[in-house]
């Protein structure tokens, strides 16, 4: 394919990443007539995985763009018709398939706590359910994330941190992790398609083949600063550490910019690597350190003379909490006489609360003190910030009507939910930012707005 074939080529439909039993379920609905009563869908959690204090919500601008090509294509059609998914009167509807409903829900970078709403999708049966999937993995992946990466910010403090998780992840997953870490506070990724694709800073330098190839690592060194000057940072821990540091600023200078580790016991390596480059005349030049870091072994960092930290596997891996656990359930429908019904689940474990839900955190002086949930049978407005004129508004709406805006799928929109997510942090009480595996920092309160 040419460039400029490629240039216009059509997006891949993105529709087929659905489970079965949604079209099975579509198929049915279609049969016995309630395919077209209008609906409630709404993702949320019911607790938050691994302990955490508070969650993040990320991934929501992805979801969207990938909702726009939510498209059943000639192949697609081929696939559910030769694998007898669906009957033909059911290809023919998903031919023309179209979202036309409305998406609501909570802004990228937003924290959230159990039960909250993070995303409602409002539509017919039909259109709606097909969705389950797709917005569960994008969500459920980013939010994990981005939730352990406001973990790592939090323990960095005013430390930059860059994400360097690529080989610890799918392709496509290296990519949406990126972009989660970043809405949640680390400054710079890696990944050159995370760069392209959603504006963020990339970093990289040298790894341990560049020393290895040379013959020496003084000869690596030097190449290195000669192609791109002193402010690099060299990696000096691929044989002696002491050696390697004392090698870095002879051939650099006391001006180089910084010095890698990579291995060792970190405290105390970096305490050496310090006294070292102080010793030598290199008081300005910085310590990055990437050895396998979590929160906890950034955390134990603090008061090490360390400027910088790069994370690999635990922050693409949600720091051993990979999903978020977020289920998508319906909560409200139309009945037969078009009245509104709240629908729920009932099992002991895995219940959830019927009904059409508007968020707010309350806040007192600043500070929140919970999350309150107003919860409706039926579509009418909620303004319960009336009764609560200290609380904020969670709620965004993402689509009207079928039509996406396109402000939160855009690099600004990424932009945008990395500002959001450090003033939503601001708000969050002291006992949120522990890293201790604890009780949700807020407490959920339904309250019913009926």
């Amino acid at each position: 394919m040419s460039v400029a074939d490629s240039s216009s080529a059509v997006s891949p439909s993105t529709a087929l990443h659905t489970d079965r039993y949604e079209l099975t379920m579509l198929d049915a609905a279609l049969r016995d007539g309630t395919a077209h009563r209008r609906c409630v869908f709404e993702l949320f959690g019911r607790r938050l995985s691994g302990g955490r204090r508070f969650g993040v919500v990320a991934g929501t601008g992805r979801l969207l763009s990938l909702l726009r090509d939510f498209r059943f294509g000639d192949e697609e059609l081929r696939f559910l018709r030769d694998e007898r998914v669906v009957d033909a009167d059911t290809l023919a509807w998903l031919e023309s398939y179209r979202f036309t409903g409305s998406i609501t829900g909570y802004r990228e970078g937003e924290a959230y706590f159990p039960g909250s709403p993070i995303l409602t999708v409002e539509g017919t049966f039909a259109e709606a359910v097909v969705l389950e999937t797709l917005a569960l993995s994008v969500l459920n992946h980013d939010s994990a994330v981005a939730t352990a990466a406001a973990r790592m910010s939090i323990a960095a403090g005013d430390r930059p941190l860059a994400e360097m998780g690529s080989r610890r992840a799918g392709e496509h997953s290296a990519v949406a992790a990126a972009r989660a870490a970043f809405i949640a506070g680390f400054g710079a990724t890696s990944n050159l398609e995370a760069g392209r694709r959603w504006g963020i800073p990339t970093m990289g330098t040298a790894a341990h083949a560049w020393t290895l190839l040379h013959d020496s690592e003084e000869d690596s060194f030097r190449s290195q600063i000669a192609a791109f000057g002193t402010d690099t940072t060299l990696l000096i821990d691929t044989y002696d550490i002491r050696a390697g540091v004392e090698t870095a600023i002879r051939v650099a200078g006391t001006g180089l910019g910084g010095v890698r580790i990579d291995s060792g016991d970190l405290p105390t390596v970096a305490a050496d690597v310090r006294a070292q480059l102080d010793e030598l005349g290199a008081t300005g030049t910085k310590i990055t350190v990437t050895s396998d870091l979590d929160e906890f072994a950034i955390a134990a960092l603090a008061a090490s003379p360390v400027d910088a930290y790069g994370v690999g596997t635990s922050v693409v891996t949600g720091s051993g909490t990979p999903t978020a656990g977020m289920v998508y359930k319906l909560v409200a429908r139309q009945a037969s006489d078009d009245s509104w019904v709240a629908v729920a689940k009932a099992s002991t474990e895995k219940g959830s609360r019927g009904g059409r839900k508007a968020a707010f955190r309350t806040r007192e002086d600043g500070t929140a003190t919970s999350e309150l949930i107003a919860v409706s049978d039926g579509f009418e407005a909620i303004e319960t910030e009336v009764q609560h004129p200290g609380s904020r508004s969670l709620q965004v709406a993402f689509a009207v009507a079928g039509e996406i805006d396109a402000t939160y799928e855009a690099a600004a929109g990424v932009i945008a939910a990395r500002d959001h997510h450090a003033k939503v942090r601001e708000e969050l009480p002291v006992r949120a930012l522990a890293l201790s595996r604890s009780d949700p920092a807020l407490p959920t309160v339904f309250v019913d707005a009926s």
